[in-house]
C-alpha cells in the first residue's frame, strides 16, 4: 500500500488505531484469508437466526457423538461404565456451540449468546423457574429483538471509544444533520449530541423497549437528541448529511442500495464492523481489541 495511504486528518489519535486514507479515495483493503467454513457460510448466506439455530443442532449432534465416544473408550480401554454428568454436557454444548459461531464468522455478540443459551436453559430447568418469569423473559426479549428475524440486525450497543471516533469524523466545519440506525439505547446519538450541539442528531429504532430507554434517558439528561421508534428504511436518506450504521452483515447490501439512491453527493455514510461486499469504502480506522473497524464511504 505503501506511499498511498496516509493518516485522516479527521481521524482520533489512540493509540495501537490509525485511519488510512488513500489518495485516490479507493484504498486497496487489507486481504483477509477467511477459513472455509467462513466462505461457506458466507455463500449461503442464511438469515443469522436460522444459522443460530443449525449451529446449536450442530453442537448438540457433536455433544451426543463425544459423549458416546468418551464412554466408548473408557468402557473398551478402562472398563469402567463411565456417564458425563448432565452439566458436563450442557457446558460442552455451550462451548461447542459458541466455537462453531466463531467457524461461519457470526458477529461477536452471537458467540456470547451460543455460549450462554444453553447453560441459562439448564439452570432454568434445575431451579424451576415459574412460568410467569417465563412470560416476563418472553415480553422483554420481543421487546429488545422486536423484528430481528426479518431485519437481520439484532441488538448490540457500541462502546464510548466509537462515540469518540465518529465524533472526529463529522465535518467539522458547519452543523450537520446525522441519523444513528438502529439507535438502541442512545448513547452515541446523545454523546454527537452533547459534542456537536450545533447540529440536529437522531436516533431510530426498531425495538420498542430500546427506543423507549433511550427517549426517556433524553428526557432525563436534557439531551439535544432526538429518538424515534420506527424502520430506518422507511426514511429519505437525502435529509442527512452524516448516515451512522451498526447493523450486521446481512443488512449491508441493502443499505447500500438505498444509500447510493438516496444520499446527496458530499454527505457520508459511517458502518462500525460491517463492510459493503464488493464496495470499496473511501476511508477506513483500523480496529482493535477495544472496537471494531470502522468503514467510511463520501457520496459523490
Amino acid at each position: 500500500m505503501g506511499d498511498a495511504l496516509n493518516k485522516h486528518p479527521l481521524a482520533p489519535a489512540l493509540p495501537n488505531q490509525s485511519a488510512r486514507l488513500n489518495q485516490d479515495d479507493a484504498p486497496e483493503m487489507p486481504v483477509r484469508s477467511k477459513p472455509f467454513l467462513k466462505r461457506l457460510s458466507a455463500k449461503i448466506r442464511l438469515v443469522p437466526a436460522t444459522l443460530a439455530i443449525l449451529i446449536q443442532c450442530a453442537a448438540f449432534i457433536t455433544v451426543i457423538l463425544s459423549s458416546w465416544a468418551i464412554s466408548l473408550v473408557a468402557a473398551v480401554y478402562f472398563n469402567t461404565d463411565l456417564i458425563l454428568p448432565i452439566y458436563v454436557l450442557v457446558l460442552m454444548q455451550a462451548l461447542i456451540a459458541a466455537l462453531f459461531s466463531y467457524l461461519v464468522g457470526m458477529a461477536s455478540w452471537w458467540r456470547w449468546i451460543h455460549l450462554c443459551f444453553p447453560i441459562a436453559v439448564w439452570l432454568m430447568s434445575n431451579w424451576h423457574v415459574p412460568n410467569e418469569l417465563y412470560l416476563a423473559g418472553f415480553v422483554i426479549s420481543l421487546s429488545l429483538f422486536w423484528t430481528t428475524f426479518r431485519s437481520q440486525v439484532p441488538f448490540f450497543p457500541s462502546r464510548p471509544i466509537v462515540w469518540q471516533q465518529v465524533a472526529t469524523l463529522i465535518p467539522q466545519d458547519k452543523p450537520v444533520r446525522l441519523i444513528d440506525i438502529g439507535s438502541g439505547l442512545g448513547d452515541m446519538a446523545m454523546h454527537i449530541a452533547k459534542f456537536r450541539p450545533d447540529s440536529h442528531v437522531l436516533g431510530i429504532e426498531i425495538a420498542p423497549l430500546p427506543w423507549l430507554i433511550s427517549y426517556v434517558r433524553a428526557k432525563i439528561r436534557r439531551s439535544s437528541a432526538m429518538f424515534s421508534l420506527g424502520d430506518y428504511r422507511a426514511l429519505d436518506f437525502a435529509d442527512y448529511d452524516v448516515i451512522f450504521a451498526y447493523l450486521s452483515p446481512a443488512a449491508m447490501l441493502a443499505l447500500w442500495g438505498k444509500a447510493h439512491q438516496e444520499m446527496l453527493p458530499g454527505s457520508m455514510l459511517i458502518s462500525l464492523e460491517f463492510e459493503i461486499p464488493g464496495v470499496t469504502p473511501n476511508f477506513y480506522i483500523e480496529g482493535d481489541k477495544h472496537s471494531p473497524m470502522i468503514y467510511v464511504w463520501k457520496i459523490s
